[in-house]
């Protein structure tokens, strides 16, 4: 299993007229998340792509519990349980500075070779690096 956690400072222009997180950029935090979570593993979003394969996303699940308010420090706890495949799942919990539990979500994507436009496995250097997490 591998866990990553990411914080991050809520910016007034992710905020509607309440002060509260709008619900479309808890997509946008599921990103940034899993983007430097890959990134720890020292190899990043675009080294996978320059090496021909996307990650489009299948599925997202979000679960708003309260709401992040603008200029809160928010913590995204993001979560692979299972050993990536051709689908990788990342599940997400954001905390306040409280240790609130704000949201819960799941994102499911797929490698995708770019030339063939085809779900393919990811790439040996990927696994490799992702190995010390699934021992």
């Amino acid at each position: 299993m591998f866990i990553y956690e990411h914080q991050l400072r809520v910016r007034y222009a992710e905020t509607d007229q309440m002060g509260y997180v709008y619900y479309g950029n808890y997509a946008a935090f599921y990103e940034v998340a899993r983007t430097e979570m890959l990134r720890q593993t020292g190899m990043s979003y675009k080294e996978l792509e320059e090496m021909g394969v996307m990650m489009p996303v299948l599925e997202m699940h979000t679960k708003y519990l309260q709401p992040a308010k603008y200029d809160e420090l928010i913590t995204i706890k993001t979560t692979i349980r299972e050993r990536p495949s051709i689908r990788i799942t990342f599940e997400y919990e954001i905390f306040n500075e409280a240790g609130t539990l704000l949201n819960t979500g799941t994102t499911q994507l797929v490698f995708v070779d770019m030339k063939k436009n085809r779900p393919c496995r990811p790439p040996e250097v990927f696994m490799k690096k992702m190995a010390a997490y699934f021992s």
